[in-house]
């Protein structure tokens, strides 16, 4: 079982071998910094820090009270931390030889816990600060150590997005890019990552934000009938059509139509999609001529469309056609930044819905615990902002009436079961992982822990509550796991074959799909 390499967890999608395709600001631009990821003083949420000085050799950054200073993106500077749980003596950050940053907690008082696990010092790699590193400050303030674009522009429309990342910097400007022109734009992105509200944020900023704005579930159309529900259907042109019904295009006419799950299209209707983009022209049933389509068109998916057109299940030409303008929705997990930012918006809409906005007005006793909010923010989230916000309800409705969030639910509880699990499997049963120490976690609770999560060392730790150094330790002293390093290339092609898929072959050899394709590599490499 390998760790994940760093290009491989930050871009590989779940839904399938695509990848995230990132425009934005280049690496070179951006710097270490810090991003508040909550602080009793909920307005202050999502205040960053950039430090450039941590992007030079010897560079070293001291965080303390009163500095480095915050501000909310492109703001001018506004202060410290300002919270009396954090001392004046200062912690100091500072750069590695490898490039990393090494984090001394010193004479501080402040209590440091980096990644769920208490430090006074620590060595972070630059993989680690790639994928953002959450600190826990004085048990109060949630911060991300990550990189950041250190210039916000002040002109770019949010189009009702929460997110201030560089990667949802990106999607918002090409949003502003597409939004004008009338060519055919495709979404692609996990399920849950918010396609829907991109969409209408295209047809809000396009050239007809008055027209009509429809939307269609492909996944639910069928093919017999996907002619008469795309282009409609003259009176008598089959049984029982005993009047004129206009199609969905008829019905955009002017406007957008926003075709959802596009990947789960019958090939009768990837054939009449493809049709219609081609000549811009539609045809009811029955109807003697064809009329020109005045409809911007704007189509989404969580598949593997490249698989689908090796596979035979998805044209090419219709994936050609839709990808001249293509946008990428992030991840959760890909914008940890954000999620102080998306956690309070969703917060406050699920309170004001049950009348409870009360809870948010304290700023000396929060109502939800800096220590859940660090938790939350190192979970993987597998069904992205459509997850959270579920979560997030079930914390507004579990304890609406009382005066603070209890750490008495289980976390697993809490977000959801991890998709994928075997519902036939013997279950062993996790405890409470909001304040686990991995000393207490037996062999049977960690090899169910890494089933239920596919063999992902990540996913399991995250089911268990430990950080990921932990679960890491965990499984080198678990004599009943066997890493993906320690595989043979044989034993690997005879899974492959026996087994017929990659997913399958790793499940039934206990290790990550990553750590084996990682090894199958190294094997061939080695001849």
């Amino acid at each position: 079982m390998n760790r994940p390499g760093p290009s491989e967890s930050a871009t590989q999608l779940s839904t399938g071998s695509w990848q995230t395709k990132s425009q934005g600001v280049a690496s070179a631009s951006l710097v270490p910094g810090l991003t508040l990821l909550y602080h009793p003083d909920l307005d202050r949420i999502g205040d960053r820090a950039p430090l450039p000085e941590l992007n030079r050799p010897g560079g070293a950054v001291l965080l303390s009270r009163s500095s480095p200073a915050f501000s909310a993106p492109g703001a001018e500077p506004a202060r410290g931390l300002d919270h009396s749980r954090i001392s004046r003596r200062p912690i100091r950050f500072e750069v590695a030889v490898d490039g990393g940053i090494r984090v001394e907690r010193g004479d501080s008082s402040t209590s440091v816990v980096i990644d769920q696990e208490t430090r006074d010092r620590a060595g972070l790699s630059p993989e680690q600060i790639e994928a953002g590193v959450v600190l826990l400050l004085g048990n109060s303030v949630v911060l991300l150590l990550h990189r950041m674009d250190p210039f916000t522009p002040r002109d770019l429309p949010s189009y009702g997005m929460v997110g201030e990342s560089v990667e949802m910097l990106r999607v918002r400007r090409e949003i502003r890019h597409l939004a004008p022109l009338q060519v055919p734009v495709l979404l692609r992105g996990e399920s849950g990552t918010g396609k829907e509200l991109a969409a209408s944020a295209l047809h809000q900023a396009g050239a007809r934000p008055d027209g009509p704005y429809l939307t269609v579930n492909l996944s639910a159309l069928p093919a017999s009938l996907a002619a008469a529900e795309l282009f409609g259907a003259d009176r008598g042109s089959f049984t029982g059509a005993d009047r004129r019904r206009s199609g969905y295009f008829e019905q955009a006419e002017g406007g957008t139509l926003f075709l959802d799950e596009l990947g789960d299209a019958s090939s009768e209707l990837q054939a009449l999609l493809l049709r219609v983009l081609e000549s811009g022209e539609i045809q009811p049933l029955g109807a003697g001529k064809t009329r020109r389509a005045q409809v911007r068109v704007v189509a989404a998916t969580d598949a593997d469309l490249e698989k689908g057109v090796a596979e035979g299940r998805f044209r090419a030409p219709l994936l050609y056609r839709l990808g001249g303008g293509t946008i990428f929705l992030p991840a959760l997990r890909h914008r940890r930044d954000d999620f102080g930012r998306l956690f309070m918006f969703l917060l406050r809409k699920e309170l004001e819905a049950v009348s409870e906005s009360r809870h948010l007005v304290s700023k000396t006793r929060p109502w939800v615990p800096a220590s859940l909010v660090a938790r939350l923010v190192s979970y993987h989230w597998p069904g992205n902002i459509r997850q959270l916000r579920n979560a997030v309800r079930r914390l507004v409705v579990s304890y609406r009436h009382q005066e603070r969030v209890r750490l008495d639910m289980s976390f697993e509880q809490l977000v959801g079961d991890v998709p994928g699990a075997s519902p036939s499997a013997p279950k062993v049963q996790i405890q409470d992982p909001l304040a686990r120490r991995p000393a207490e976690i037996r062999d049977a609770e960690l090899m169910e822990a890494l089933r239920r999560a596919r063999w992902h060392p990540h996913k399991a730790a995250d089911l268990l509550g430990i950080s990921r150094p932990s679960i890491y330790r965990l499984i080198d002293r678990c004599p009943q796991i066997r890493k993906a390093a320690d595989l043979t290339g044989a034993e690997i092609e005879h899974a492959l074959e026996e087994h017929g898929s990659e997913q399958a072959a790793a499940e039934a050899l206990k290790v990550s799909v990553i750590g084996l394709r990682r090894r199958r590599r190294q094997a061939v490499q080695e001849g």
